[in-house]
């Protein structure tokens, strides 16, 4: 067994610092292994690492971000899709970080592609919690087993143990470190299709080839011109799709999904109830939902559709928006979510039925 120590960090340390051209993927996995182990590294040397990663934009190449991904991939708790090799699994997810503070669109999305006949596994952090969902922790050595509903989340702190290790020394540096931006890539569901936002531009290659490099077959990684981890509902979107294992970059519009363009101040974020509550009222209005939440709903049909074309079930994004749209006047979207939320209250009561 290797022995991780601060003298041998300090080796990996010197060479990011004095030659961070010929810092390799192995030598970022060797470091992450010393960063993940305890007692390792002392705390100072964490935050040298982290902040010589960033100011030498290391983080950012391709496969540094994949090898990152595949560490803590191989340390997060582990899941069992249910036919997982007969549905084609997609997430959507976006780093965050935007600074714009728009309604929860991913997750929206996420349930209303659910509702159109997507397989959606969702990995994060969420409003779901103000929704009356319950989330099953699981227990480390044993398989977390996902049944084959719609919808399912999984909270990403639930998971990814590894991580709150380093989550102190992190959140004392005034700039977003690596693992900032790698939550997109260590799903432990292991989606085979993916709707990724990046806040920066320059992230969309990266993170385009990072997925390509992970296993994902099919992806849209977008950035709004504004900087937003999101498909705009304001302007021009820089995308890059990854399919049949090239990548193509492009620019989306509003007007390719058949719809107007919205400031992003009419899709702003409220606090988590009253984020809950338009979500719930679009997904169970029917037809008549409020026309002051046009703008959001709109918001949410682009993403919707982007990920159902991702998925194969809609052949463009007008498409998409059509689909998306009789998921959500139908009902079936909302039925998507309360499939997940009895799923889980009866994942917890059986949980609490065995402490007895």
């Amino acid at each position: 067994m290797t022995d991780y120590t601060p003298d041998t960090f300090k080796a990996l340390l010197a060479k990011l610092v004095k030659t961070p051209e010929y810092f390799t993927p192995h030598d970022i996995r060797l470091a992450l292994e010393h960063l993940f182990t305890p007692d390792a590294v002392h705390p100072s040397q964490i935050g040298a690492f982290l902040t010589a990663m960033h100011i030498e934009r290391v983080e950012r190449r391709p496969e540094n971000l994949a090898v990152a991904a595949q560490v803590l991939r191989e340390r997060a708790l582990k899941v069992a899709i249910e036919d997982d090799d007969k549905d084609f699994v997609v997430d959507i997810v976006g780093t965050g970080g935007d600074g714009h503070n728009t309604f929860n669109v991913s997750t929206t999305a996420a349930v209303v592609a659910a509702g159109a006949g997507a397989r959606v596994v969702k990995h994060g952090t969420d409003l779901l919690q103000s929704l009356d969902c319950m989330f099953v922790p699981p227990t480390a050595g044993i398989t977390m087993p996902i049944a084959r509903v719609p919808f399912t989340f999984i909270l990403a702190p639930h998971y990814h143990p590894a991580l709150a290790m380093i989550a102190p020394y992190r959140k004392l540096l005034p700039f977003r470190t690596l693992f900032n931006v790698l939550g997109p890539l260590i799903n432990p569901a292991c989606p085979k299709g993916m709707v990724l936002g990046v806040a920066e531009r320059e992230l969309g290659l990266p993170f385009a080839e990072s997925l390509r490099d992970g296993g994902v077959v099919r992806a849209l990684v977008v950035c709004g011109a504004e900087g937003l981890d999101e498909i705009s509902c304001a302007g021009d979107t820089w995308a890059w799709e990854l399919k049949e294992g090239n990548i193509t970059e492009s620019k989306l519009h509003p007007t390719q999904f058949g719809l107007p363009v919205h400031p992003l101040s009419s899709v702003g974020s409220g606090p988590p109830s009253q984020n809950a509550e338009t979500f719930k009222t679009l997904l169970t209005s029917g037809s008549d939902i409020p026309e002051e939440l046009t703008p959001v709903l709109h918001f949410v049909l682009m993403n919707a559709s982007a990920l159902l074309v991702v998925a194969g079930i809609a052949s463009d994004f007008k498409d998409g928006v059509r689909i998306a749209m009789e998921s959500m006047t139908s009902g079936a979207a909302w039925k998507a979510l309360v499939a997940f939320r009895e799923a889980g209250k009866a994942a917890i009561a059986k949980v609490q039925e065995s402490t007895l």
